[in-house]
């Protein structure tokens, strides 16, 4: 793997503890971050579903930002619900606070949530009722399918992804100079932000490796002429080497 130089997409204290990752097995990477995490504000609609969490049969926490937030506002003492997240970092911040949750043990994405039995057995039951914690938009697939099974679907939607500031031709020098040949991306939200910020040049940098985290990122970057593009099945640190190991430079 070494002779990788990456360029790291996610937010700011995300890339620290890949980068760290990355390097203990010798691996250069760069990182700007492509999404701000910005609160919303807790309206009175936001705050009944938060007090009224007894009505669902499964709660499911997207990512770190939405799992944060929501421990903001949750009362312990409030009714018990089974809790799951796509993946095992937004687990952790769950179990942090003492919240027992359950999560695909491989893969952190939709299609591997939707399999896990845990999960399968919670909306089993007759009127069965899923809220699910992100950030504005995201995650459409995941209540497509649980829709499809007959399940009822909520959303509290607790923050929005901005693209920060750079300057213009900020990322094709920032490529240049530090002579990076891949790129990481940790969302379909971040995808989109990289094609936005790389503008007139996209075409150079679609001729990169791209290493996304599901096949629907895949899909969105392919569809956007992105050349090679490298489904991780995870956005986790693991699951990249893992992708990495599989590519000879």
């Amino acid at each position: 793997m070494i002779g990788w130089r990456l360029l790291l997409t996610r937010p700011a204290e995300e890339s620290v503890a890949l980068a760290a990752a990355l390097s203990a097995v010798g691996i250069y990477s760069s990182s700007l971050p492509l999404l701000d995490i910005e609160p919303l504000p807790v309206s009175p609609e936001r705050q009944a579903v938060l007090r009224d969490l007894g009505r669902y049969c499964a709660v499911i926490v997207v990512s770190k930002p939405a799992a944060r937030l929501a421990l903001q506002y949750l009362d312990r003492q409030w009714p018990q619900v089974q809790w799951f997240s796509v993946g095992a970092a937004t687990a952790q911040v769950l179990a942090a606070r003492g919240y027992r949750v359950d999560y695909p043990q491989t893969g952190d994405d939709s299609e591997a949530l939707l399999q896990l039995p845990a999960l399968r057995e919670a909306i089993a039951r007759p009127d069965a009722r899923v809220l699910i914690v992100r950030g504005e938009g995201g995650r459409e697939l995941l209540a497509q399918q649980l829709r499809a099974r007959g399940v009822s679907v909520d959303y509290l939607e607790l923050y929005r992804r901005l693209l920060p500031e750079y300057d213009v031709g900020e990322l094709t020098r920032r490529i240049q100079l530090e002579r990076l040949n891949g790129v990481v991306v940790s969302s379909g939200q971040g995808f989109l932000h990289l094609q936005a910020l790389a503008g007139a040049d996209w075409p150079q940098v679609a001729q990169l490796p791209l290493f996304v985290p599901s096949p629907r990122v895949q899909q969105m970057a392919q569809a956007a002429g992105a050349e090679k593009v490298v489904d991780c099945r995870g956005a986790s640190a693991a699951a990249l080497l893992v992708a990495l190991r599989g590519i000879v430079l």
